[in-house]
């Protein structure tokens, strides 16, 4: 397979990334076969997967703009993945344009990109960094320069969480890094989750099982352990929801598949 000139050498390209399955179920198109062939194999289980991915999109979107009219300049997107159209430093400079922003992921070919789409940009930038090391990512120097923790941030773990196991605990980093924010600090969440699929659990499991044979289990967690990650946070309205419910721009139906898994936004007293 050749190497195209976006892939950094340090990858291995024979091997399927989350981040670049992720950018083909939404039309991206820095992703390889392997990419595209564990992506086809997942929705052979689960057809509605770019339909659940543009949800989880949309979704944050409408939660950034959200946090930008609530006041919020600083926005830290963890597990932000490959550069798309509707970036959170797109969303949120078009309307606060001295906003700060810092994308974190641990994928090479993530970091890459940002680095590029974000150059000349003084007041967004990147860390090579994995959520399960908190005190990394906010003792990073990119970080250290854009985002004060004494005045409040938008947190982001936009569709992240599902691959964090619990024996690398995710709750105790999430709790981290809400110990580390200021009060009026906002969460904004996504999770997949096996309520709402429309179809039996036992169909979407192949779909689970195509992530676990590529060595990034999907944690399909419930509601109620969703909602875990919200403690020490206050509840915006509407609460936690499927995606296309939370204060949804138009009164629209939506794809079935659009209502897979949770969303929600929380604020620090």
């Amino acid at each position: 397979m050749e190497r195209p000139a976006w892939a950094p050498r340090s990858i291995d390209i024979s091997v399927p990334s989350v981040s670049r399955i992720y950018d083909y179920y939404l039309g991206g198109s820095h992703n390889f076969e392997v990419d595209r062939e564990a992506a086809r194999k997942a929705m052979e289980f689960l057809p509605g997967l770019p339909k659940i991915m543009q949800a989880n999109r949309a979704f944050m979107r409408r939660a950034v703009r959200f946090a930008a009219a609530e006041g919020i300049t600083q926005f830290l997107d963890i597990g932000s993945g490959i550069p798309t159209f509707g970036n959170v430093h797109e969303v949120v400079q078009a309307v606060s344009p001295g906003a700060h922003v810092v994308y974190v992921d641990h994928d090479p070919v993530a970091v890459a990109h940002s680095q590029a789409v974000l150059a000349g940009n003084e007041t967004a930038d990147v860390v090579a960094a994995d959520l399960r090391k908190p005190q990394e990512i906010l003792a990073s120097a990119e970080v250290q320069r854009l985002i004060d923790v004494n005045r409040p941030v938008a947190l982001l773990l936009v569709a992240i969480l599902h691959f964090v196991e619990d024996a690398d605990d995710p709750y105790g980093a999430v709790a981290q890094l809400r110990e580390a924010l200021a009060p009026g600090s906002l969460l904004i969440l996504t999770h997949a989750s096996y309520e709402g699929i429309p179809l039996p659990p036992e169909r979407a499991e192949g779909a689970v099982d195509v992530y676990k044979d590529i060595r990034n289990p999907l944690i399909m967690r419930s509601r109620e352990e969703i909602a875990r990650f919200f403690e020490g946070y206050d509840m915006v309205e509407p609460g936690l929801v499927p995606m296309p419910d939370w204060r949804p721009d138009t009164a629209e139906d939506e794809d079935p598949f659009s209502f897979s898994g949770f969303a929600g936004v929380g604020r620090t007293a």
